[in-house]
């Protein structure tokens, strides 16, 4: 993993709550889909109570949209339910919010850098930062391809949240330990 993540978990080694926020370029595809597998495997351990997740955008180009019926399609094969809500731009209030945030690729990740605030201590990274055995760095952006990219796109937030999930649950047990 990377080394924000190691100072991350540093700042921040015990906590009994997370907030986690999901972003892309549009928040219609990918982000709708990390924060729906997330969300899935985080009610799943029963963890519902101590984990948010939401989703953004780094751009202006569908605010106020419901996620990509392809997204939505391809999700619910899987068992997902997307979050019925509209896409929305990232705000100042994000990085007071969430402690975690998280980029589908480089691009979405330099913009989030420009509008984090200097006092912001959560971590802000890539998504796939929390599997690094995957051989990806990014989540591809499936907008304009075909419906194996969206596939891809899920089998990518399966295995990220899988080990977001698994850091995010070590700081609870910490915290637990501490308390």
């Amino acid at each position: 993993m990377l080394s924000n993540l190691d100072r991350h978990r540093e700042h921040r080694s015990t906590q009994r709550a997370a907030n986690v926020l999901f972003v892309c370029m549009g928040n219609i595809c990918r982000s709708p889909i990390a924060e729906g597998v997330f969300r899935a495997l985080v009610a799943n351990a029963g963890l519902a109570e101590r984990i948010r997740v939401d989703s953004a955008a780094t751009h202006d180009y569908q605010l106020g949209e419901p996620p990509d019926p392809r997204a939505i399609t391809h999700a619910r094969r899987r068992g997902y339910d997307l979050p019925g809500r509209c896409a929305r731009r990232v705000d100042g209030e994000d990085f007071r919010r969430f402690e975690w945030i998280l980029a589908m690729d480089m691009d979405n990740l330099r913009v989030l850098h420009g509008l984090r605030p200097g006092d912001y201590t959560g971590y802000l990274g890539l998504f796939l930062d929390f599997n690094p055995g995957l051989g990806a760095l990014e989540v591809p952006d499936p907008y304009y391809g075909a419906p194996e990219d969206f596939e891809r796109v899920l089998d990518l937030a399966e295995s990220g949240a899988a080990g977001l999930l698994d850091v995010i649950r070590a700081t609870f047990v910490a915290y637990e330990a501490d308390g």
